[in-house]
């Protein structure tokens, strides 16, 4: 064999090794594209085992059953209803009187784990509160008085909602710095389901069993705090668990807080910002109709999204500030063009 034909066959292995390298890069590429996503990641922490009897020994188990989500609830129960009534009661000094407000919370999930239906509903009692629901994918929401607005660009709002719907006993332990601690008692029955009982009291300073969050510094406005931020910020900085007691029902199989009836009072020291105060909580909640699909339903009138509300958009054109239309777009019933507005002549 001559000198060339060795250097073609060399060259012809080499060509044929490269493909079959490259051939094997596109094969993983192409397996790595087309392989089934991994789940979300509330689908993994619902298939993770806890143990309630743990609960009153590891303080890690206490805190990732009391704060847990609402979709990893729904994961592991399925369909069920929640009820909550949160009131807070304000004291200050002997003589000031009370400052007392009460919420109510309602909430429906339907079949279909974190990405099934659902709907909340926040009530006080100012006269105040707001309704998300979610069905079929599509998300609608209104104020309490309001009409429903369906709402396509507010990406994550209902889960969001959600979340903070059906989280009372993890705001209740956060205001009391994390020392919710559980005592076991024994097991009842609820619901038609076993579940352990636990006391409920203060616990000590120290380990919580979460990891602190390292927050930057609050950027200060030009012109100082206003009165209400400064006793807010006084609040959370200063306030000292002073009492806390109640019960709390986990779910034997599921680890999901199926009951809860808590009563605390927090203190905060007189300061720069306010005088010495106290709050109470009263918090009471329960988890019912489990496994029930509560056929949850799009409401029957609801206005499209829209990028603002027309009421302002209307307001400007009565008041002649310009705005861009859509071609063939016809101003709304009502709404006035500048050569339209009256004179201060003809308007007196």
């Amino acid at each position: 064999m001559t000198r060339l034909p060795k250097f073609l066959l060399a060259a012809t292995l080499a060509c044929a090794a490269a493909a079959c390298q490259s051939d094997k890069v596109d094969q993983d590429a192409k397996k790595r594209i087309f392989s089934p996503e991994d789940p979300p990641q509330v689908v993994a922490s619902a298939a993770e085992k806890l143990n309630p009897q743990d609960v009153a020994d590891n303080p890690r188990v206490a805190r990732r059953i009391l704060s847990m989500d609402a979709a990893e609830v729904t994961e592991r129960l399925g369909p069920h209803a929640y009820t909550a009534t949160v009131t807070y009661e304000w004291s200050g000094a002997q003589g000031s009187g009370t400052n007392k407000l009460s919420e109510t919370r309602t909430f429906r999930a339907g079949p279909g784990g974190v990405g099934g239906d659902f709907h909340g509903v926040l009530e006080n009692s100012r006269d105040q509160g707001l309704e998300v629901m979610r069905v079929d994918g599509k998300v609608y929401a209104r104020n309490r008085y309001g009409t429903f607005r369906q709402r396509l660009r507010d990406r994550g709002m209902a889960e969001r909602t959600r979340a903070e719907l059906t989280g009372a006993i993890r705001d209740v332990d956060a205001l009391f710095r994390g020392r919710l601690h559980l005592t076991a008692q024994n097991t009842v029955t609820y619901e038609g389901r076993t579940a352990w009982r636990y006391a409920v009291d203060l616990g000590p300073e120290g380990d919580t069993g979460t990891t602190p969050r390292v927050l930057p510094a609050l950027a200060e406005p030009k012109g100082g705090r206003d009165e209400t931020t400064r006793r807010r910020l006084a609040f959370f900085d200063r306030r000292v668990p002073q009492s806390l007691s109640g019960e709390v029902l986990v779910d034997a199989d599921t680890a999901v807080v199926l009951k809860v009836r808590l009563d605390g009072r927090i203190a905060v020291p007189a300061n720069d910002a306010a005088g010495a105060a106290e709050l109470r909580m009263v918090l009471e909640s329960s988890l019912t109709e489990i496994g029930k699909d509560p056929r949850l339903q799009a409401p029957e009138n609801f206005l499209p999204d829209a990028d603002k509300p027309q009421g302002i958009a209307d307001a400007m054109d009565r008041f002649g500030i310009p705005r861009v239309k859509p071609e063939g777009a016809t101003p709304a019933p009502g709404a006035a063009s500048p050569s339209e507005e009256p004179s201060d002549e003809e308007a007196n």
